[in-house]
Protein backbone atom coordinates (compact mmCIF):
# COMPACT_ATOMS: atom_id res chain seq x y z
CA UNK A 1 0.00 0.00 0.00
CA UNK A 2 2.88 2.40 0.85
CA UNK A 3 4.53 2.14 -3.16
CA UNK A 4 1.01 2.30 -3.81
CA UNK A 5 0.71 5.84 -2.26
CA UNK A 6 4.70 7.14 -2.64
CA UNK A 7 5.03 5.75 -6.10
CA UNK A 8 2.18 5.03 -8.50
CA UNK A 9 -0.47 7.82 -7.57
CA UNK A 10 2.12 10.71 -7.50
CA UNK A 11 3.57 9.30 -11.16
CA UNK A 12 0.14 8.98 -12.62
CA UNK A 13 -0.69 12.14 -11.30
CA UNK A 14 2.16 13.80 -13.02
CA UNK A 15 1.27 12.00 -16.42
CA UNK A 16 -2.49 12.64 -16.40
CA UNK A 17 -1.55 16.50 -15.20
CA UNK A 18 0.96 16.89 -18.31
CA UNK A 19 -1.93 15.03 -20.32
CA UNK A 20 -5.00 17.49 -19.28
CA UNK A 21 -2.95 20.30 -19.02
CA UNK A 22 -2.26 19.54 -23.01
CA UNK A 23 -6.02 19.25 -23.45
CA UNK A 24 -7.18 22.01 -20.97
CA UNK A 25 -5.08 24.18 -21.25
CA UNK A 26 -5.92 25.47 -17.86
CA UNK A 27 -3.56 24.53 -14.36
CA UNK A 28 -6.32 25.31 -12.29
CA UNK A 29 -8.87 23.25 -14.10
CA UNK A 30 -6.39 20.56 -14.01
CA UNK A 31 -5.93 20.51 -10.63
CA UNK A 32 -9.54 20.65 -9.90
CA UNK A 33 -10.15 17.65 -12.19
CA UNK A 34 -7.47 15.36 -10.50
CA UNK A 35 -8.77 16.84 -6.43
CA UNK A 36 -12.54 15.63 -7.79
CA UNK A 37 -10.95 12.12 -9.29
CA UNK A 38 -9.10 11.41 -6.37
CA UNK A 39 -11.52 12.46 -3.64
CA UNK A 40 -14.21 10.03 -5.15
CA UNK A 41 -11.16 7.59 -5.13
CA UNK A 42 -11.23 8.75 -1.17
CA UNK A 43 -14.69 7.75 -0.35
CA UNK A 44 -15.67 4.66 -2.52
CA UNK A 45 -12.09 3.35 -2.01
CA UNK A 46 -10.40 4.44 0.72
CA UNK A 47 -11.05 6.36 4.28
CA UNK A 48 -10.66 9.11 5.43
CA UNK A 49 -7.25 9.05 6.10
CA UNK A 50 -6.30 9.38 1.95
CA UNK A 51 -7.93 12.94 2.03
CA UNK A 52 -4.27 14.44 3.13
CA UNK A 53 -3.18 12.47 0.08
CA UNK A 54 -5.50 14.10 -2.30
CA UNK A 55 -4.35 17.28 -1.15
CA UNK A 56 -0.90 16.44 -2.12
CA UNK A 57 -1.73 15.15 -5.33
CA UNK A 58 -3.74 18.27 -5.88
CA UNK A 59 -0.28 20.05 -5.42
CA UNK A 60 1.47 18.18 -7.29
CA UNK A 61 -0.88 18.13 -10.29
CA UNK A 62 -0.97 22.27 -10.14
CA UNK A 63 3.08 22.26 -9.72
CA UNK A 64 2.78 19.96 -12.82
CA UNK A 65 0.14 21.66 -15.09
CA UNK A 66 2.25 25.14 -14.35
CA UNK A 67 5.62 23.70 -15.04
CA UNK A 68 4.11 22.33 -18.64
CA UNK A 69 2.67 25.84 -19.44
CA UNK A 70 6.07 27.27 -19.11
CA UNK A 71 8.00 24.74 -20.54
CA UNK A 72 5.65 25.06 -23.52
CA UNK A 73 5.97 28.84 -23.97
CA UNK A 74 9.89 28.46 -23.57
CA UNK A 75 10.22 25.86 -26.08
CA UNK A 76 7.54 28.36 -28.19
CA UNK A 77 9.46 31.29 -28.01
CA UNK A 78 12.52 29.34 -28.28
CA UNK A 79 11.69 27.78 -31.70
CA UNK A 80 10.30 31.27 -32.88
CA UNK A 81 13.61 33.18 -32.23
CA UNK A 82 15.28 30.37 -34.30
CA UNK A 83 12.70 30.74 -36.98
CA UNK A 84 13.75 34.48 -36.69
CA UNK A 85 17.08 34.21 -36.88
CA UNK A 86 16.80 31.63 -40.03
CA UNK A 87 14.47 34.62 -41.52
CA UNK A 88 17.42 36.60 -41.27
CA UNK A 89 20.01 35.01 -42.33
CA UNK A 90 21.72 37.50 -44.67
CA UNK A 91 21.67 35.53 -47.74
CA UNK A 92 19.22 37.60 -49.59
CA UNK A 93 17.07 34.73 -51.00
CA UNK A 94 14.20 36.21 -51.82
CA UNK A 95 12.51 32.76 -52.88
CA UNK A 96 8.87 32.65 -51.67
CA UNK A 97 5.83 34.99 -51.61
CA UNK A 98 7.72 38.17 -52.41
CA UNK A 99 8.74 36.49 -55.98
CA UNK A 100 5.71 38.22 -57.66
CA UNK A 101 4.08 34.74 -58.62
CA UNK A 102 0.66 35.55 -57.21
CA UNK A 103 1.18 32.35 -54.55
CA UNK A 104 2.26 32.11 -51.34
CA UNK A 105 4.04 29.26 -50.41
CA UNK A 106 4.95 29.71 -46.91
CA UNK A 107 2.63 27.12 -45.32
CA UNK A 108 0.26 29.35 -44.21
CA UNK A 109 -3.66 27.85 -43.72
CA UNK A 110 -6.41 29.61 -44.12
CA UNK A 111 -7.31 30.26 -40.61
CA UNK A 112 -3.96 31.90 -40.42
CA UNK A 113 -4.81 34.19 -43.29
CA UNK A 114 -8.00 35.16 -42.15
CA UNK A 115 -6.77 36.06 -38.65
CA UNK A 116 -3.78 38.01 -40.45
CA UNK A 117 -6.64 39.95 -42.59
CA UNK A 118 -8.82 40.69 -39.93
CA UNK A 119 -6.14 42.11 -37.81
CA UNK A 120 -5.89 39.76 -35.16
CA UNK A 121 -2.59 39.79 -33.38
CA UNK A 122 -2.34 36.00 -32.27
CA UNK A 123 -1.14 34.67 -35.35
CA UNK A 124 1.57 37.73 -36.06
CA UNK A 125 4.17 35.46 -35.99
CA UNK A 126 3.09 34.63 -39.64
CA UNK A 127 3.85 37.91 -40.83
CA UNK A 128 7.27 37.60 -41.36
CA UNK A 129 6.93 34.16 -42.55
CA UNK A 130 4.47 35.16 -44.97
CA UNK A 131 5.59 38.55 -45.62
CA UNK A 132 2.52 40.58 -44.57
Amino acid sequence: MNLLLFFAFPIATIIFSIVLQKIIRNPILVALTIFAAFLIATFSVFDESFLIYTIVYTIISYITAIITRLAKRFFRRLLYQQNQEDDNDGDNNDEGPNDNSGESNCGCDSRADYYLNSGCNQFSRYRNKCGR
